[in-house]
C-alpha cells in the first residue's frame, strides 16, 4: 500500500494525540508512512529544530511529495525552454501564458488525475477538470476550452469498459455543467494501462495581457482570505497519494481520499473571481489544489518571501470536529485563497456572497517568513517557510539509456492486401473513431468552436476580429518505450503538424509526464530521454514550454504504464476563414502528399495490429524537416492555395487518407506506389514530417513546394463515393464508416 491512511476511529484517535507541540507522537515510521524518507524526515526535524508534531509532519510531507515538489524531475525540467517573445509568464505560476496580441492572452496547462480516476473513475475525472479549470480563471482568464489525454488498459481487461464509461461521463458531467466546451483530445489503449489509467486534463483561457493575476504574496499585514466550497475531509494527502505506485488491493482502500465536487459551485466560482478581477481588489490569488490549503498558502509565502498567519477556526468547514491536519490537507475542492489589498475586504465579501459562496478572512501576511497555524487558542504548527520551500529534496536520480531496437526491413514481412489492412487497422481501438466519447462533451458550448473534434486539431474563435486558437493533444506512448529521446521529439512535432494542418502558427505548449516509479533506473531514463527530446524539438521549432505537469509511479505492483509524455498545444490563427480542416472539400481536386516517404515501419500500428509485433525503432525525427515543411506548408494556407489539409500520423498514409474520405464524404482515386517500396511500407509507414494537402491548383503548388526544397508529389484526385487505390481495389465511404464507427459503440454497448 502506498503512503496514504486509511481513516478510521484508531486513526483519528491518533492524530488528537499527536497534535501536540512536542510532536512525541510522531516516529520516522509514521513520516514513512506519509511518503517521507528517513534523510528527508531528518532534515524536517533539523529544520523545525525538534521533532515535527502531526499537523507540521503533513505538510512537510505533502510539500516534499513528488506532486508538489517535483523532487526527481526538476533537474530534467530545468532543461525545457520556457521562454520566448510571446510568452509573458512561463511555468512556475498556476498556467503560463502567452501573448496573442491585440490586447490578449492565452493561459493554458494541462495536469493528471490518474491515480484517483482509477480509483473512482466518474469522480476522479471530474476532480481533474475542475482543478484544471481553476489553474486557469486563477490567472484571470475566462476559460473557453477543455481538452483531454486518456490511456485506458486492454479493452480485454475487465475493468477498461468500467473506466472508461465513468471518465468519460465524468468529464463530461463536469466541463458541460461549467460551460466551457470540450473541443478535444486523444484516446489510445494497451495492456501497460491496465492497472493505471491516465486521464490528462487540459484548459485553455482568455485574458487581457495587462490583466494578469499571480499568486506571490506582499504586503505585510494584508488579510488573507478563503472563498468557495466548505472543508470537508475528503482528499486528504491526495498529493501523496498521488506520488506512489498502487499495490494490487490499493483501489478499494483509498476510497476514502476521494473527492466532493459541485460543478455548479465551480460555476459560481468563476464568475465570482472574475468579478473580483475586474477591479483591483486582489493582491494574490491562489487556486487551492494538490495539498488544499498547505500548498496554497505555503507556496503564496515562498513566492513572496514572507509569511503567514492563519486562524483555523475561522476556515469554514462541513464536517465536525476537524482536527488542523485534516484542515490544512484536505483537497475538497472548488476552494480559493486570496490575498487583498488593504480597506477591499467589504468589496470582497459583497462579490462572493452575492454568488452564494463562503467568504472567510482566516488569516494575514505577515513579516515573520513562517507558516504559524492556530486552533482553539493553541499554535497548532509554526514552521519557516525558506526553508520548507528551498530544502525540499532535489534528487538527480541514476538513469540508464534504453538499448536502441533492431530495425525492420519491411521486405521481410508477408504482401498483405493493403484494403483488407485498411479495413482492419481503421477499426482497431486506437484508430477507431471516438465519437461515441466527444458527443458526450458539450463541444459547441460558447457559440465559438469552428472545427469540432476529428480532426488534426481543434479551432475555437476568440474575440470579433477573426482570430481564432487551434488546439491538439498528442502523445505516441509506443515510440517512447521503444526510444524515449526520438519519441519525446515525435510528440512535439506531431503537435506542431497538427496545428500547422489548420493553418495556425503554433505559439507554445504545456506538457505532462506521466511515468513509472523515478527509483528505477530504467524509469528514469524513460523520463530523462523525453525530457531531452521535448527540449531539443521546443528549440528546434520556436515552441516553448510553459507550463505543465509531472505524473510519476503509476505503477501497480512494479508494472509501470508507457512512458507518456502528453503535449498540448496552442497555435494562433490570425484569419480563422482561412483555417483548414481534414475533410475533402472539391471533386477534381488534386491531393499531394509534402514530405518525404521512406516506409518505416518500426514501432507503427501496422506492426503491431496487422503482424502482431511490438518492435522495431520508432521513426526519425528530423526537426529540420519538421520546421521547413511545416513552415511551408502553413504558407500556402495562408495564401488561400488550401483546400484541405492533414498531417499524417498513427498509421500511416493510407490511414489519413481514409480520414480525409471519411471526413468529407467524398472519394478518393489514388495513383499506384512509387517503385522501390514495398506495399505496406509505402501505405502504412509511419514517417514523419509529412502533410497530405488538397488543392485545386496542383501545378502552382507543387511549384511552388520545388522552389522552396520541399520535398511533393501529387498522388491522387478527389472522386465520388469511394477510396480507389490504383491495382488493389476500393473501398465505399460508407464501408469506410461502418468499419471505422463501430468499434467503440459496440463494445461500450456490450456486457462486461
Amino acid at each position: 500500500m502506498g503512503p496514504c491512511f486509511r481513516r478510521d476511529d484508531n486513526f483519528l484517535w491518533f492524530t488528537r494525540r499527536a497534535m501536540t507541540q512536542t510532536g512525541s507522537n510522531v516516529t520516522p515510521e509514521l513520516a514513512a508512512e506519509m511518503g517521507l524518507s528517513a534523510d528527508e524526515f531528518a532534515n524536517a526535524c533539523n529544520i523545525l529544530g525538534r521533532t515535527p508534531n502531526l499537523t507540521e509532519l503533513g505538510v512537510f510531507s505533502a510539500m516534499w511529495s513528488e506532486h508538489c515538489s517535483y523532487k526527481s524531475s526538476k533537474v530534467w525540467l530545468k532543461k525545457l525552454p520556457t521562454t520566448g517573445p510571446r510568452v509573458i509568464c512561463g511555468p512556475g505560476e498556476n498556467a503560463g501564458v502567452v501573448d496573442i496580441g491585440d490586447g490578449d492572452a492565452v493561459i493554458f496547462k494541462i495536469e493528471s488525475h490518474n491515480h484517483p480516476s482509477f480509483i473512482e473513475p466518474y469522480q476522479g475525472a471530474a476532480t481533474g477538470v475542475g482543478g484544471i479549470l481553476r489553474d486557469v480563471f486563477t490567472m484571470g482568464a475566462r476559460p473557453i476550452a477543455l481538452l483531454n489525454s486518456l490511456r485506458f488498459g486492454s479493452p480485454d481487461h475487465p475493468k477498461t469498459r468500467h473506466l472508461i464509461s465513468g471518465v468519460v461521463h465524468g468529464i463530461g458531467g463536469y466541463g458541460n455543467c461549467v460551460g466551457v466546451p470540450t473541443v478535444g483530445g486523444e484516446v489510445q489503449f494497451h495492456p501497460a494501462y491496465n492497472g493505471n489509467i491516465l486521464v490528462n486534463a487540459m484548459c485553455v483561457g482568455l485574458a487581457k495581457a495587462d490583466r494578469i493575476f499571480y499568486s506571490a504574496a506582499s504586503g505585510p499585514g494584508n488579510v488573507v482570505v478563503y472563498v468557495g466550497a466548505k472543508t470537508g475531509r475528503d482528499g486528504i494527502h491526495g498529493a501523496t497519494m498521488a506520488s506512489a505506485e498502487f499495490g494490487e488491493n490499493d483501489a478499494g482502500e483509498k476510497r476514502p481520499f476521494l473527492f466532493n465536487d459541485t460543478p455548479t459551485t465551480e460555476k459560481l466560482l468563476i464568475e465570482a473571481c472574475l468579478e473580483l478581477m475586474q477591479g483591483d481588489t486582489i493582491v494574490a490569488i491562489q487556486d487551492m489544489g494538490a495539498a488544499g490549503l498547505t500548498s496554497s498558502s505555503v507556496e503564496m509565502a515562498g513566492k513572496g518571501g514572507l509569511g503567514i498567519e492563519l486562524d483555523l477556526d475561522r476556515v469554514p468547514v462541513r464536517e465536525a470536529g476537524m482536527i488542523p491536519y485534516e484542515i490544512m490537507l484536505s483537497e475538497s475542492q472548488e476552494r480559493m485563497l486570496m490575498i487583498l489589498a488593504p480597506g477591499s475586504e467589504a468589496e470582497a465579501r459583497r462579490v462572493f456572497e452575492k454568488w452564494e459562496l463562503d467568504f472567510a478572512e482566516i488569516g494575514r501576511v505577515t513579516e515573520t517568513g513562517r507558516l504559524v497555524l492556530r486552533m482553539h487558542g493553541e499554535v497548532a504548527a509554526d514552521i519557516p517557510v525558506g526553508p520548507l520551500v528551498t530544502e525540499a529534496p532535489l534528487y538527480e536520480r541514476p538513469w540508464v539509456r534504453r538499448e536502441p531496437r533492431p530495425e525492420i526491413d519491411p521486405a521481410s514481412l508477408p504482401a498483405r492486401d493493403p484494403i483488407e489492412c485498411l479495413k482492419r487497422l481503421i477499426a482497431c481501438p486506437d484508430l477507431a473513431s471516438k465519437r461515441w466519447v466527444w458527443e458526450q462533451y458539450d463541444h459547441l458550448v460558447q457559440g465559438n468552436t469552428v472545427q469540432r473534434p476529428g480532426g488534426d486539431a481543434a479551432v475555437v474563435r476568440v474575440g470579433e476580429g477573426g482570430k481564432a486558437l487551434a488546439l491538439a493533444t498528442d502523445c505516441t506512448p509506443r515510440y517512447c518505450r521503444a526510444d524515449p529521446e526520438c519519441g519525446g521529439m515525435q510528440a512535439v512535432a506531431e503537435s506542431w503538424r497538427n496545428l500547422t494542418a489548420t493553418g495556425a502558427l503554433p505559439l507554445a505548449i504545456t506538457d505532462n509526464m506521466n511515468f513509472g516509479n523515478p527509483q528505477k533506473p530504467e524509469i528514469m531514463g524513460e523520463f530523462a530521454g523525453a525530457a531531452m527530446g521535448i527540449a531539443a524539438a521546443c528549440e528546434a521549432l520556436d515552441y516553448p514550454v510553459v507550463s505543465g505537469n509531472v505524473s510519476l509511479y503509476n505503477e501497480t505492483s512494479g508494472s509501470a504504464i508507457l512512458p507518456t509524455p502528453v503535449i498540448g498545444g496552442v497555435g494562433l490563427i490570425s484569419d480563422v476563414s482561412r483555417a483548414t480542416g481534414i475533410a475533402l472539400r472539391g471533386e477534381g481536386n488534386a491531393v499531394i502528399l509534402v514530405g518525404e516517404t521512406r516506409g518505416h515501419l518500426g514501432s507503427s500500428l501496422y506492426l503491431r495490429e496487422i503482424e502482431g509485433r511490438e518492435d522495431g525503432p520508432p521513426p526519425p525525427v528530423d526537426l529540420a524537416a519538421e520546421r521547413r515543411t511545416g513552415d511551408f506548408v502553413r504558407a500556402r494556407i495562408a495564401a488561400g492555395e488550401v483546400a484541405a489539409c492533414h498531417d499524417v500520423a498513427d498509421g500511416g498514409l493510407l490511414i489519413a487518407l481514409a480520414e480525409m474520405v471519411m471526413a468529407g464524404g467524398r472519394g478518393l482515386i489514388l495513383d499506384a506506389p512509387a517503385r522501390g517500396l514495398p506495399i505496406a511500407a509505402y501505405w502504412f509507414g509511419e514517417d514523419q514530417a509529412r502533410y497530405l494537402v488538397e488543392t485545386a491548383d496542383p501545378a502552382a503548388f507543387l511549384t511552388a513546394a520545388k522552389n522552396a526544397g520541399i520535398c511533393a508529389q501529387r498522388i491522387g484526385s478527389v472522386s465520388k463515393a469511394a477510396l480507389t487505390l490504383s491495382g488493389a481495389g476500393a473501398i465505399s465511404v460508407e464501408d469506410l464508416r461502418a468499419a471505422h464507427e463501430a468499434w467503440l459503440p459496440d463494445y461500450m454497448a456490450a456486457h462486461a
